[in-house]
């Protein structure tokens, strides 16, 4: 299986220059979180606007399967570069970026069928997607404002992001 996630991985990498002008919101963005989170983040599981989420996080924290809105291109863009900068990819990041700590983020786990065996490989191949969809260089875990041993986020990061309807 590890082997399987290698593999994976770095046929991702060596395609992923290719694939990112090829990558889309509508095409292939929107299907993967229908897929696999909109049971969690869309208005039909009452699930709040990220402001909303901000003002009441402890509330929220204690419902079970109830993230912030990421159900349409706005907002899932609030998560990506909006106020909420760096919350998508911190969230879903494999923990191989800067600052991860090697640690894979909470949503991660998600990207993938839950009954499905491989599911590294799996979730492995539906990042390197949200990454080119991002924008080659723009996936960081940085926020707007620097917080703790991580930076602010950068002009240069921002000019990064693709982010394609």
């Amino acid at each position: 299986m590890k082997l399987n996630l290698l593999a994976a991985v770095a046929c991702a990498a060596i395609a992923l220059p290719a694939m990112a002008a090829d990558v889309t919101y509508r095409k292939d963005v929107a299907p993967m979180l229908k897929k696999y989170c909109v049971e969690c983040h869309s208005a039909a599981a009452g699930s709040p606007s990220m402001a909303e989420f901000k003002l009441d996080e402890e509330r929220y924290a204690k419902k079970e399967k109830v993230g912030p809105l990421s159900d349409t291109y706005e907002h899932l863009l609030q998560l990506v570069n909006g106020n909420s900068t760096g919350a998508f990819m911190r969230r879903l990041d494999d923990g191989t970026s800067p600052y991860a700590g090697g640690k894979p983020g909470n949503m991660y786990k998600y990207l993938c069928e839950k009954d499905n065996k491989d599911n590294n490989a799996e979730c492995a191949a539906n990042l390197v997607v949200l990454k080119a969809w991002v924008g080659e260089g723009g996936w960081n875990l940085n926020r707007m404002a620097a917080r703790g041993d991580v930076p602010a986020l950068t002009k240069e990061q921002m000019d990064k992001l693709k982010l394609k309807y």
